[in-house]
């Protein structure tokens, strides 16, 4: 098999990496060459795109020979077997290392223009080069989003010879190699085109696949509708939560737009979603649809993350709650949930047992069948949850300084656990 070019390779890898597809991802090119190639990765799939800078270490005598890779967070990889056979003292390869970690910080600065790298803790990363020749490059970079939390690291390249794939299926829970021949000579023997890739196409690709995230009103494509949403998208943000309103409420909702505004005035972004559209709204079977509600806040999330790059977490109030449950069961990727006022218990018993992001369930203290509901479902549930009670508050909140307390609650929530790697994510060695 023989590669047009790395457009072509990456249409190619695309295809194969298809089962990813709807899961909370992110795509890293290294550059330059494996950029391109990443572009097509990410778009296929409809995944954000980055750039994992790492850099090669090449014996002074023989620079294509690499002795070892160094990449972002401090990341040193070393070869012991080239370093014997080539006799390399420590001072030549501080030289080198000091020299290939200075382009390394000139590159990064130059492909992001002072934007922060994309977010990988929780997320599955797919590492993207256009070939593998000894491996070492794509081992920094597997390492180098391993250690930054990633939850899955797949790592993707059109050709490479089979014992550097082979030793990669150590650092990466999934390697994916189009073919490896036995014969292998370079990577670049197997495109017709294979044209040096420069700076500035690099710095290209990647403002061409970060399409600039709207904020206000914005439509949510689900299936064959089209969901009115209000998002706001703080400079920075970390994460951005969904808004899942109740029965007979919506995103013009005064009280899902206060707790929204504080939660974007602690750096979060809000999407306040219509889970119905105006047809729907009028037949009470779908307000209390769960399921329905549920896959399309799943497809909202989605959403989210190609237009962000971020992480997700749920909002829900009264039957939009059950439906963030539901949701959130069919999403590990999910990194916190938070129920006002909600009805949890109309969410399925078998989905509230398999939750496992971070839930806090917000009642009022003058709201007894709905409180008692809540620790019903809670009974359920096997992740780490909390019943926070408020005092003097009945079911829509409407006492003085009680929503002011729901906010608060659901900031306070949002940071500590979207701050944290999501359960699941395995801890590495220190």
């Amino acid at each position: 098999m023989i590669f047009e070019d790395r457009t072509d390779a990456g249409c190619r890898l695309a295809r194969r990496l298809e089962h990813l597809r709807g899961r909370d991802l992110v795509v890293l090119g290294l550059p330059r060459g494996g950029v391109p190639v990443a572009h097509e990765v990410a778009r296929e799939l409809g995944a954000p795109l980055d750039v994992l800078v790492v850099r090669k270490l090449g014996v002074p005598r023989q620079p294509e020979l690499a002795f070892g890779a160094v990449g972002e967070g401090g990341v040193r990889v070393l070869n012991d077997d080239v370093i014997a056979q080539t006799r390399l003292g420590p001072d030549e390869r501080r030289t080198v290392e000091q020299a290939e970690r200075a382009e390394l910080e000139r590159r990064s600065r130059r492909y992001r223009h002072d934007r922060d790298p994309a977010a990988v803790a929780g997320r599955t990363v797919v590492v993207v080069d256009d070939g593998l020749a000894t491996g070492a490059t794509a081992e920094a970079a597997c390492r180098v989003v391993r250690g930054q939390g990633a939850d899955r690291v797949v790592l993707a390249v059109p050709v490479g010879p089979e014992r550097s794939v082979r030793r990669l299926r150590r650092w990466a829970d999934e390697v994916v190699c189009l073919q490896t021949p036995v014969v292998f000579g370079s990577v670049g023997v197997w495109y017709l085109r294979f044209d040096q890739v420069g700076d500035a196409e690099v710095t290209d690709l990647l403002v061409r696949a970060a399409p600039p995230a709207p904020n206000g009103e914005v439509e949510v494509p689900a299936g064959r509708v089209r969901l009115a949403a209000r998002f706001v998208l703080p400079e920075g943000a970390q994460a951005v939560v969904a808004f899942a309103h109740g029965s007979g409420s919506s995103r013009h909702s005064p009280r899902n737009r206060y707790v929204a505004d504080v939660l974007g005035r602690a750096g979060l972004g809000t999407l306040l979603l219509d889970l119905l559209v105006e047809d729907e709204e009028h037949d009470r079977h779908n307000v209390f649809d769960i399921v329905l509600l549920a896959r399309r806040l799943r497809t909202a999330a989605q959403w989210l993350r190609r237009e962000s790059g971020l992480p997700v977490a749920y909002f829900g109030a009264s039957t939009g709650a059950a439906a963030a449950l539901e949701a959130a069961a069919e999403d590990p990727g999910i990194r916190a949930v938070v129920s006002r006022g909600g009805r949890p218990d109309l969410a399925r018993p078998a989905a509230l047992a398999v939750v496992r992001a971070p839930t806090l369930l917000v009642v009022g203290s003058l709201d007894p069948r709905v409180l008692s509901l809540n620790r019903l479902a809670a009974d359920w549930m096997r992740c780490e949850h909390r019943i926070a009670v408020v005092p003097g508050a009945t079911h829509l909140f409407e006492e003085p300084g009680t929503l002011s307390a729901v906010a608060d609650l659901a900031r306070d929530w949002f940071a500590t656990h979207l701050a944290q790697p999501p359960v699941g994510t395995p801890r590495l060695p220190t």
